[in-house]
């Protein structure tokens, strides 16, 4: 007798059945509901593997991780790291000032004067020169 190695419920086979049928999911995420779909039919670790062209390890993980957290499996984990400090907004405010005039006394724009003005101004609450420069390096900006 094989072994199963999920077992899903008539709702989840349902949910990911329609899913697939979208046709608007990201890679990952087909991937991972194919391979539950894959799983409940009773296919091995080693032919579900070989269809996605992964290994058999993610796709044991996969079973592993569906039996702790359902169909949460189907999106990454959040990962733990440093928060973003400079969102969007604050970046094109930024950018922008850098496309303004310089203040009085100066006749350009330097990298720790556009920092102390940032700050100045409220865009945010605490920038370093050398974040104001990666900043400017993402835009087609010559000012500096």
């Amino acid at each position: 007798m094989k072994k199963q190695h999920v077992q899903l419920g008539e709702n989840d086979r349902q949910y990911l059945e329609s899913l697939i049928a979208t046709g608007e999911l990201p890679v990952k995420v087909y991937r991972r509901a194919l391979a539950l779909l894959e799983l409940d039919r009773g296919k091995t670790y080693t032919t579900v593997a070989e269809t996605l062209n992964v290994s058999n390890h993610t796709v044991s993980s996969l079973a592993k991780d569906y039996g702790e957290r359902a169909l949460l499996c189907l999106h990454d984990r959040t990962r733990s790291g440093r928060p973003v400090e400079i969102n969007g907004t604050q970046r094109a405010k930024v950018t922008a000032l850098a496309c303004s005039d310089p203040p009085q006394g100066h006749a350009r724009w330097t990298l720790r004067l556009l920092a102390d003005q940032a700050v100045e101004l409220g865009h945010c609450e605490h920038i370093s020169h050398t974040k104001v420069q990666e900043i400017l390096k993402k835009t087609n900006s010559s000012r500096i």
